[in-house]
């Protein structure tokens, strides 16, 4: 951590030379003596301990720490050849150096040294090919003469080749002594309370420890340091949240909610019973509600949000629905406007007089259409909106804006759900519900949405049939991809319908936010030690435009096959999703689009094309369209990912549950924190280097513990300055991109 006047804010440039620094900008992106500070190494190893040859992999850039076995010099075709063979005492590995006799004479039999360089085979041995060494000194000289590896543990750091661990080393040394007077923004009862070292001492110790027990505290120290920052955040934000006046919204006796729920066809799960008391006790605050609600797929949340959005119109005031893709929203509208029946058409032949307007705004409206919406939302006489970004946009204004309900919170960035709220009246915020269903574990829930009440769905309502689920290995296996398709012209046979699922909109084109990986991005990631999972070739993933053609003349020839995807146009959209809902379409290929909302009781099997390139989540999410009906459901993985891999890993996992909450545990496991926590984390630059959310949960409390009593007694942070630039350093780049997941 640190402030405007901390030696961390010296210009990396000053500390370490220009040149250098000009490397490790490059390299990493570091610009100051704390960002080089805060390269943490990776792992350390003992003095005597040797490098375990046998575990290098081809292509890995790595540090090996061994002794010259063998020096051979020789000559070939114009070339003098030097091979140098180090052992580790079990294997053995040669570094190989092409018109370089000199090192000759450095490099002597019996001398132990550091040698990084990317690992390579040749005539089935391992290799370094012009590797990057340090000797490493024998007998009494030795601490004096590896100022670089002070102490006796040697650190290993994420490393480059033009930046070796030994080189990262030396130039941390120089950093180090830079910050001698360096204020701590822990103050002193905390860091006593814990048992913490100073900051600088701290960096001293993960940096230079004499034992794996002090750089161990020291990564405590630091890691809650990014934890508290975090929740101090999240606290101050939350504080600030409920010091803001707004009307109460409560539910109206004989008014539009009791009209409501006396006509539901079921009736409430205990959960939902429970959450909806959460959730009114909120809106009778005069402070706005701020809460996530999170559930399984098919749990009931529309209905819970639904019946705030009402009690909310039964004050007079309006809701809006806000969701991250017009089909969504558009079936969001068509749920709302079945399930509320009279009361959704207010003001028109057979309404109820006690009803309200249910109006649609999407960005790919005709002109006439928009302007006949916004009237109605600007009058007030649409009491229910519902639309995509399009309702953020410049022109979209409320009547008396007393609701807004994100529905899957975690594709909106806070800017934009904000930007929402800011269309109420002046000094008068909305209450906020936010809506996920994908299951958040414990630790996500307080590390990413601490701002946020947490109120959880996990009851299924009664009845609910089973979905069954398998791995289609089509590689190895190409008849069970031919079996899908027989089991979907079965079901249809039945008069049941299906949905086929492609990664693609087409195979010619990327796109809009596809996972593009840079060079630049690789680079960075290896050198931290994160594996970037290959995109797969366009032209080798099921595309949409294709597939469609190719099933409806060959596969499923004699079927109805439509698609559907991102692309077409909202006419298009709503036309093919109203004549599937209707039974008038056997088979929908489709993109993601269809992940979360599409409500088709009739569809019972889904086959999955590519199905490795999915998230565990997302997987979870699509298999949630089938079985929503009286029947079971049927869900296909369709992938030809080896057997042994990561991806079929993932997908067996999948397979073997429905628990949305475990897989959600798996699918954290398997990701980045980046991925987690936002942008803001996966970037080079940010403070957030060392936080794991599943491994840290013991500091996450604690720090969450101090932050809330930071917070309660002085929420501007005026008694911790230092900590107050942190967190307003951390509120701006969130601003820019934190938990914003595209």
């Amino acid at each position: 951590m640190n402030s405007q006047s901390s030696p961390l804010d010296k210009p990396l440039k000053g500390v370490i030379g220009d040149r250098t620094a000009a490397v490790f900008e490059k390299a990493f992106g570091y610009t100051s003596a704390g960002d080089l500070l805060r390269h943490y190494p990776r792992r350390y190893v003992m003095r005597g301990e040797l490098t375990d040859i046998t575990e290098l992999k081809e292509g890995d850039e790595a540090t090996v720490i061994a002794d010259i076995k063998k020096v051979n010099l020789r000559r070939a075709t114009g070339r003098v050849i030097l091979e140098v063979i180090i052992t580790d005492g079990v294997a053995e590995m040669s570094l190989t150096f092409f018109n370089q006799a000199w090192r000759e004479k450095q490099l002597k039999v019996g001398m132990r040294g550091m040698f990084a360089g990317k690992v390579g085979v040749f005539n089935n041995k391992r290799q370094l090919s012009h590797p990057d060494y340090e000797i490493l000194p024998e007998g009494g000289d030795e601490e004096e003469a590896t100022a670089a590896f002070a102490g006796k543990a040697l650190p290993l750091y994420p490393a480059t080749s033009k930046l070796p661990s030994w080189k990262i080393a030396q130039s941390i040394e120089v950093a180090l002594h830079s910050i001698d007077e360096l204020a701590d923004p822990i103050p002193p009862e905390i860091l006593e309370k814990f048992h913490y070292p100073t900051l600088a001492q701290a960096f001293h110790s993960i940096h230079q420890p004499s034992t794996r027990d002090e750089a161990d505290v020291a990564r405590v120290r630091l890691t809650f340091d990014e934890a508290l920052l975090l929740q101090l955040l999240l606290a101050q934000r939350k504080a600030e949240l409920r010091s803001l006046p707004t009307v109460a919204r409560p539910v109206r006796q004989g008014g539009l909610v009791s009209e409501f729920e006396a006509r539901l066809p079921f009736t409430y799960t205990d959960g939902q019973k429970e959450v909806s008391a959460e959730i009114e006790a909120d809106m009778n605050q005069t402070h706005p509600m701020h809460r996530l609600l999170q559930g399984e797929v098919g749990s009931g949340k529309t209905v819970v949000a639904l019946r705030a959005m009402l009690a909310t119109v039964d004050t007079g005031g309006q809701a809006a629905l806000l969701a991250p893709t017009e089909v969504l929203a558009i079936q969001h509208f068509s749920t709302i406007n079945r399930i509320l029946g009279p009361l959704a058409s207010a003001g028109t032949l057979g309404g109820s007089e006690n009803g309200t307007r249910v109006a649609l705004l999407t960005g790919s409206m005709s002109a006439a259409t928009k302007r006949e919406v916004l009237a109605e939302i600007a009058s007030g006489s649409a009491g229910i909106v519902i639309g995509t970004h399009a309702l953020l946009s410049q022109g979209v204004e409320f009547n008396d804006l007393g609701l807004v309900v994100v529905d899957e919170q975690h594709r909106f960035g806070v800017e934009q759900r904000d930007s929402l709220r800011a269309k109420a009246k002046a000094n008068q915020p909305p209450h906020l519900l936010v809506m996920t269903a994908t299951p958040i574990p414990r630790t996500v829930a307080m590390t990413v949405f601490g701002d946020l009440d947490v109120s959880t769905l996990r009851q299924l309502p009664s009845g609910r049939p089973v979905i069954t689920s398998h791995l289609v290995p089509a590689l190895d296996k190409p008849h069970f991809l031919e079996r899908a398709w027989e089991r979907i012209r079965e079901e249809v046979a039945k008069g049941h319908q299906a949905y086929v699922v492609a990664p693609r909109i087409s195979s010619t084109e990327i796109e809009e936010g596809a996972n593009v990986i840079t060079a630049r991005d690789r680079e960075v990631a290896a050198a931290m030690g994160v594996l970037l999972e290959e995109p797969a070739d366009p032209k080798t993933m099921a595309a949409v435009e294709e597939l469609t053609p190719q099933l409806a003349l060959g596969a499923l020839k004699g079927l109805k096959v439509a698609p559907l995807h991102g692309r077409q146009s909202s006419e298009l959209k709503d036309e093919t999703m109203r004549a599937f809902s209707d039974g008038k379409i056997d088979v929908l290929v489709s993109t993601t689009v269809i992940e979360v909302g599409v409500d088709v009781p009739n569809a019972s099997v889904m086959v999955i094309m590519n199905a490795d390139r999915f998230g565990v989540s997302q997987l979870h999410q699509l298999r949630g369209r089938v079985g929503r009906g009286k029947v079971p459901g049927l869900c296909l993985f369709v992938t030809e990912a080896p057997e042994e891999s990561k991806a079929i890993e993932r997908l067996t996992a999948v397979t073997n549950t429905l628990d949305g909450f475990e897989l959600s545990r798996i699918d954290l496991e398997q990701r980045s924190e980046g991925d987690i926590l936002g942008k803001a984390q996966s970037g080079t630059k940010s403070q957030l280097r060392l936080l794991r959310v599943l491994r840290d949960e013991p500091l996450i409390i604690e720090a969450r513990e101090v932050a809330t009593a930071m917070i309660e007694v002085d929420p501007e942070l005026k008694n911790s300055p230092h900590l107050a630039l942190e967190v307003k350093a951390l509120r701006e780049e969130e601003a820019a991109a934190f938990l914003d997941k595209g």
